[in-house]
C-alpha cells in the first residue's frame, strides 16, 4: 500500500486509524499549461471532498468522479485528463487507465494515479476459547482487522463484515441476536451441529436472519485442531466476501461516527448543462437548486453562466 506524500501524510494516517476509506491521488505527469505539477497529492473522501491539490477546479471535477468510481470498484486507475480537443487521446485505453476530455482544462495534460485505500474487513470474535485465540493469531496473516472481545460493542460499527461467536455457551444468544439485528452479513457460531441447531431454535428470529448464521462455523475441510478450525472459519468469510460487500447499505455509513462514509448514491453522476461534462452528484460538487432540481457543475465558470441565464441551458 502506497504512502500518501506531503501534507496529506498525517490525514491519511488519521483516516486509516478510523477505518475511513479514501482515495490517494498523485500527479505523476503534467504537461503545461497546468496548475498542478508532478508529485502533487490529494485525498478524495467518500463524500467527494478533496483535501490537497492535484489541479484546479476543472481538473478536480474529473478527479472526484473517477476517484469515487475507484472507491466503489476497489481498483486503482491511471487517470489521464486532456483538453477539449482530446488530442493524443487513445481510441482504447489500456487496462487500468482512463482518458477523459475536459473542455474546461487550460490546455495541458494531467496524469493522476488514483489508489483506493480501503480498510480491512472488520471481524469481531466473542470469547477466549482456544478457537477464538487461534482466530486472533491467524487473522492478521489474511488481512483481517479482528477484534477479540467478551461482548459486542454498542452501537456496533455498521461496516462489520463478520461476527464469530466462540464462547462455548457464554452469552451466545445475546451476541447472535445483536449481530443478526445489526444486519452483519456473516455470523458464525462455533458449536457442534446438534448444539448449534438448538441454540438457533432458541433465538426466536426470522428465517432471513437465521440464514446469516453459520453453524458449525467454517468450511468443511476436516478441521480438527483449533488452528485448523480457525482456518476453516476465515476461509468461509473469504468465500462469502462478495455477499458481505453487497449486503452493506452505503447510505447507513454516512451517518456513523466510526465507520466509512458515503455521501450519496454509489456511482451517482450528473451532467453539467453548460459544458456537458459528467460530474459527481455529491454535495462537494458545485451545484444550485433550480425549479426543484439540483443542477451540478464542473467549475465556477459554468455555474456563473448558468445562474446568469438558466433558461439558455434548460
Amino acid at each position: 500500500m502506497s504512502v500518501v506524500r506531503g501534507l496529506t501524510d498525517g490525514r491519511a494516517i488519521e483516516l486509516r486509524a478510523t477505518r475511513m476509506p479514501f482515495v490517494s491521488a498523485t500527479v505523476v505527469r503534467a504537461e503545461r499549461p497546468t496548475s498542478a505539477k508532478a508529485g502533487d497529492t490529494a485525498i478524495v473522501l467518500p463524500n467527494g471532498d478533496i483535501e490537497g491539490f492535484v489541479g484546479g477546479a476543472c481538473a478536480e471535477t474529473s478527479v472526484r468522479i473517477e476517484a469515487l468510481g475507484c472507491l466503489e470498484r476497489g481498483a486503482s486507475m491511471l487517470l489521464r485528463i486532456v483538453g477539449e480537443s482530446g488530442e493524443g487521446q487513445p481510441s482504447v485505453d489500456p487496462v487500468g487507465q482512463r482518458t477523459v476530455a475536459n473542455p474546461c482544462l487550460s490546455g495541458g495534460t494531467l496524469e493522476i494515479f488514483l489508489e483506493p485505500i480501503i480498510p480491512p474487513a472488520l471481524v469481531y470474535t466473542i470469547g477466549t476459547s482456544p478457537i477464538a485465540l487461534a482466530l486472533n493469531r491467524g487473522a492478521g496473516l489474511f488481512g483481517f482487522d479482528l477484534r477479540l472481545v467478551d461482548e459486542l460493542p454498542v452501537p456496533m460499527p455498521v461496516d462489520v463484515s463478520a461476527v464469530v461467536v466462540a464462547s462455548h455457551g457464554r452469552g451466545e444468544e445475546a451476541a447472535l441476536t445483536m449481530a443478526s439485528d445489526a444486519g452483519v452479513p456473516y455470523i458464525g457460531l462455533v458449536a457442534s451441529r446438534k448444539r448449534g441447531e438448538s441454540v438457533l431454535a432458541s433465538l426466536g428470529i426470522s428465517d432471513q436472519h437465521l440464514s446469516r448464521i453459520h453453524t458449525p462455523a467454517g468450511l468443511d475441510i476436516g478441521a480438527q485442531t483449533p488452528e485448523e478450525i480457525a482456518l476453516s472459519i476465515l476461509a468461509e468469510i473469504v468465500a462469502l466476501r462478495p455477499t458481505v460487500a453487497s449486503d452493506v447499505d452505503p447510505h447507513e455509513l454516512e451517518h456513523h461516527d466510526h465507520s466509512p462514509a458515503t455521501a450519496g448514491p454509489t456511482g451517482a453522476s450528473a451532467v453539467d448543462p453548460v459544458c456537458g461534462m459528467s460530474v459527481a452528484a455529491v454535495p462537494a460538487s458545485l451545484h444550485v437548486e433550480h425549479k426543484g432540481t439540483t443542477v451540478y457543475f464542473c467549475g465556477p465558470g459554468c455555474l456563473q453562466a448558468f445562474t446568469a441565464s438558466p433558461d439558455d441551458y434548460t
